[in-house]
């Protein structure tokens, strides 16, 4: 051996493979933007966020309140032949209110994920954020696919069974807070069933539930699908509750093919 092939023999170790896969290891799990606070910091973060949130909605309900005819008229558009009358004195205005509250939820909903995110990001690893992204962004991808198989599908079945069950009996004059009740309890429930696929990814990849362990239950899912589109459901016709409960099994069987791909 040389003297030069001395030298870079004592200058150029060799670094073994698993310090290679050690050190990518801990990259994941450091805390990029790590930041220390004490409690009250966090408390007063907290609190800020908080109120933007609230400022946000305060903010999307007026903003639907102003221009909530054009909305009443949308989510009317299902009950096509049916007359709506105000049984009570402000009852109409009420509706406003009721309508204009779940619009501005809907509407400052990603800003209120945005400060959620920026609340707890601090706190998480690289690992951690690369999960979290797809869990938001699929999350509210499912919720607004919700209300719009919703407005599409189910609000449409459900009045059309009504009206035609006593169409030759009674007149269709129907109050129209009864009806908006029924059609935004139906809309959000709908939205928060297909969040299905999103908890099993996140039980699953929490090491609770396997995708096989979801698999062998798929008896008592068939059960819990009929029993959700029952509770969730404001009407008590079959039509309505199976197009739900059909809507959940697909997603809890879509979820399962998503679980699989994680490798779970």
């Amino acid at each position: 051996m040389t003297p030069l092939q001395d030298v870079e023999a004592v200058t150029t170790p060799e670094i073994p493979q698993e310090e290679y896969g050690n050190s990518e290891m801990n990259a994941l799990n450091d805390f990029p933007d790590e930041v220390e606070m004490s409690l009250f910091d966090h408390l007063e973060e907290l609190r800020q966020r908080i109120f933007y949130s609230l400022i946000a909605v305060v903010v999307g309900m007026v903003g639907c309140f102003l221009a909530v005819k054009p909305i009443v008229k949308l989510l009317e558009v299902p009950a096509q032949g049916v007359k709506f009358l105000q049984l009570a004195p402000g009852e109409y205005f009420f509706v406003s209110i009721k309508v204009a509250g779940y619009s501005g939820l809907v509407l400052s909903s990603p800003f209120i994920l945005y400060q959620i995110l920026q609340f707890i990001l601090p706190g998480l690893t690289r690992r951690e954020r690369r999960f979290i992204g797809p869990i938001v962004s699929g999350s509210t991808v499912l919720f607004f696919a919700g209300l719009v198989f919703a407005y599409l599908l189910l609000i449409p079945a459900a009045l059309n069974f009504f009206i035609s069950y006593g169409e030759d009996v009674v007149d269709q004059l129907w109050s129209i807070d009864k009806y908006f009740e029924f059609v935004l309890l139906l809309l959000f429930s709908t939205g928060l069933a297909f969040q299905i696929p999103i908890i099993q990814l996140l039980l699953a990849n929490l090491g609770i539930v396997s995708s096989t362990k979801m698999i062998s239950g798929w008896r008592f899912v068939i059960m819990g699908a009929v029993v959700l589109g029952a509770v969730l459901t404001p009407s008590t016709d079959p039509l309505t509750q199976s197009l739900l409960a059909g809507a959940v099994l697909g997603l809890y069987f879509g979820g399962i093919g998503l679980v699989k791909l994680t490798g779970k």
